[in-house]
């Protein structure tokens, strides 16, 4: 973007924020409306991208009939050589323009989300469009719904950019952006708000859930409005035939969380392969991808694309069971190969795809063998194409939603409930990460860890930990230590000797084995005895995440605080309620603090804006001192317990805002730091200066 562009861009965005705050609006109504602007412009954007990929399919494999169809009745040549030239064309597009846009998107996001305060450049929505597109419609064995999805988000950091947006609110707006490209892709707004919540943000907060189901609400209505009420497949009546049944779908939950388990492990041995050990540039590799497509679709045309009339085959039991046992197997591969080498597109079809073959193979030999009390082979293939995308992305709810929304027929409820349950325990069982958060497991980015693990790393023991504790000397008799154990409330009691050094623990557990023969040992065994001499302990400088591990680990409550130069030196003890009330009342500044940066930012404000008792968030002059220096080097958060929110730049195409920044960045001049802490110390900070 040239620099008049970006200072025209930045001048709407602050005049657009300034009539947005003199309108008086709530930050209901703000989130609300903003909620639909998001919605719209990304059912638009999901019209668009469909009517790309049509475009590209028909121009690639021109013919009369369906897309199969023309692959079938294309020259060989044709097959192999249009893949390539899609993976020609990907490559250097991803390559060169945004590295955001490879593979399947919706890691992306949430590494966006987890990391970046949810802004996601706005040229990814563009290349992501262009890129998946480009491989869906030239054979790429990939689903329309993970770039439909990457492309809301994006949509929606874009606008939340514009409206200088940070913290929470950022976040919810790629939500809503990444549920109304799963409402406007499948005509499912509730599956479209609870993928959202259940996988993009993991928090159904009703602050954050209600602007979602607005703009999943609103990008079907517009999908609808343009497109017709369609349906994503052609559906075919469902009925439970048997109550008995239903051990058969809880069978077919099984082999889906293993089938599942197999999709995942074997497409990420191909990008690791593809990475790692293939010598070729990575903008050539798509190409490698597309050539193994298209000798595979030789044979077996029905791998290439999204595989739509594939699954309407499946659902109506028109594919032979050997066929769909072996097309579960090649579309794992062909998935495997297009998003492995570096091509763009969703794994949300490919699942849908496998379900529906495993499905149609299993309900041809359970019909076949109970016909009385079984339904047709279409019918597991329903059932089974939640059960893999359950499986596979860990979200059993948005997969139940989702087939719901499909066939619209209550009655499938309890199939789909035991299927996709079961697949996505089993799946768990098998592989600790769903086939989003491994790819961010292997970038060394923790999903599971999250918000808890950074706030627990972000407290240190010298502020939590208890000076006072209950000591034993190391001569009492057993009888003292028994009264003394028995009278006091701590669970554990400091052995020191006569300079006071730390020579062990005792706990009331150490005393039970001698409870019984209290009366002969009163005069034999003293403290020292029974005191355990092998015992966890920390220092004032290390974080709570560190105690809550070896608390957790060795099943204790407590633990000594020691001096880190002497170690013998106890300085008190660290109790895990005390971790808990303080983690809880972090989180609770942390919010309170959150709901104050949008106003600051938005309103351009120098003002200190007040919570709760003593502290604040303001806005502050980087310290000369500070300048050149990464935030995790000044160790701000431990120094001064102010924690840095938002940096602010002026610059001369405008303000630009940096939320959440990470522990690397490098403060420069001209930055103004956003922080939260107590009022006394935001003074320190600025009296620096």
């Amino acid at each position: 973007m040239s620099a008049s562009l970006k200072a025209f861009y930045s001048f709407c965005s602050r005049k657009t924020v300034s009539l947005v705050d003199r309108a008086k609006m709530t930050e209901h109504t703000f989130m609300i409306i903003i909620a639909i602007i998001i919605g719209a412009l990304a059912g638009f954007g999901a019209i668009a991208i469909r009517t790309l990929i049509k475009t590209i399919s028909n121009f690639s494999f021109p013919g009369t009939g369906t897309l199969l169809d023309n692959i079938i009745n294309a020259p060989w040549y044709i097959v192999i050589i249009i893949p390539i030239i899609g993976g020609l064309l990907v490559g250097p597009l991803i390559y060169f323009f945004a590295p955001e846009a490879k593979g399947h998107g919706v890691p992306e996001v949430m590494q966006a989300v987890l990391l970046k305060g949810g802004v996601i450049r706005p040229r990814v929505a563009l290349v992501k469009a262009l890129a998946s597109s480009i491989t869906i419609g030239t054979g790429g064995s990939v689903g329309r719904e993970g770039p439909i999805i990457q492309i809301g988000a994006s949509l929606g950091s874009t606008v939340g950019q514009f409206f200088r947006m940070s913290g929470n609110r950022m976040k919810t707006l790629v939500g809503c952006g990444a549920a109304a490209g799963i409402a406007a892709a499948f005509n499912a707004p509730i599956a479209g708000a609870l993928f959202a919540v259940e996988i993009i943000l993991m928090d159904f907060a009703f602050v954050q859930f209600s602007p979602i189901v607005i703009s999943s609400v609103m990008a079907t209505v517009i999908s609808h409005h343009y497109e017709g009420n369609f349906a994503a497949f052609q559906v075919p009546p469902y009925h439970l035939v048997n109550p008995f049944e239903l051990i058969f779908y809880a069978a077919l939950g099984l082999l889906a969380g293993i089938a599942s388990y197999g999709f995942i492990k074997v497409l990420y041995a191909f990008e690791d392969f593809f990475d790692n050990k293939l010598k070729l540039p990575s903008y050539l590799q798509p190409a490698i991808g597309g050539l193994i497509i298209g000798i595979i679709a030789l044979k077996f045309p029905q791998i290439m694309g999204v595989g739509y009339d594939s699954i309407n085959d499946a659902l109506h039991g028109n594919t032979i069971w050997y066929m769909a046992l072996g097309l579960i197997f090649l579309k794992i591969l062909a998935t495997s190969f297009t998003l492995g080498s570096g091509g763009s597109g969703g794994i949300f079809a490919p699942s849908l795809f496998m379900g529906a073959m495993l499905g149609c193979f299993f309900g041809y030999f359970v019909h076949s063998y109970f016909p009385s009390i079984s339904a047709s082979p279409g019918a597991y293939a329903l059932v089974a194409m939640g059960g893999l995308v359950a499986g596979t992305t860990r979200a059993p709810i948005t997969a139940i939603i989702i087939v719901f929304e499909l066939t619209k027929d209550y009655e499938i409820i309890l199939p789909l409930m035991i299927t996709c349950i079961i697949s996505a325990i089993l799946s768990s069982k098998l592989s600790r990460e769903s086939i989003y958060t491994l790819k961010l497991l292997l970038r060394n980015i923790n999903l599971k860890e999250g918000t808890e693990t950074n706030i627990m790393k972000s407290i240190f023991v010298r502020n939590v930990f208890t000076p006072t504790f209950e000591t034993v000397h190391e001569t009492a008799n057993f009888n003292e230590v028994v009264n003394k154990v028995i009278s006091k409330e701590d669970p554990y009691f400091a052995v020191q000797n006569d300079h006071s050094d730390l020579i062990g623990m005792i706990s009331i557990h150490d005393i039970k084995s001698f409870l019984f023969d209290m009366q002969d040992l009163q005069d034999i065994v003293i403290a020292r005895d029974i005191a355990e001499k092998d015992f966890d302990k920390v220092t004032p400088e290390d974080n709570c995440q560190i105690v809550l591990d070896i608390l957790s680990r060795n099943g204790l409550s407590g633990l000594p605080v020691v001096d880190p130069k002497k170690q013998n030196k106890i300085l008190g003890m660290i109790w895990r309620r005390d971790i808990l009330k303080t983690y809880n009342q972090e989180v609770e500044k942390k919010d309170i603090a959150l709901t104050f940066v949008d106003k600051l930012v938005r309103q351009n404000s120098t003002q200190d804006v007040q919570f709760m008792g003593g502290y604040s968030v303001s806005e502050i002059k980087i310290p000369e001192s500070f300048i050149n220096q990464s935030i995790k080097d000044l160790n701000i958060r431990a120094k001064y317990n102010v924690n840095v929110l938002s940096i602010r730049h002026e610059t001369n195409q405008g303000t630009k805002i940096n939320a959440f920044p990470t522990p690397e960045y490098i403060i420069k001049q001209g930055d103004r730091l956003i922080v939260a802490g107590e009022i006394k110390m935001i003074n320190l900070v600025k009296g620096l200066s």
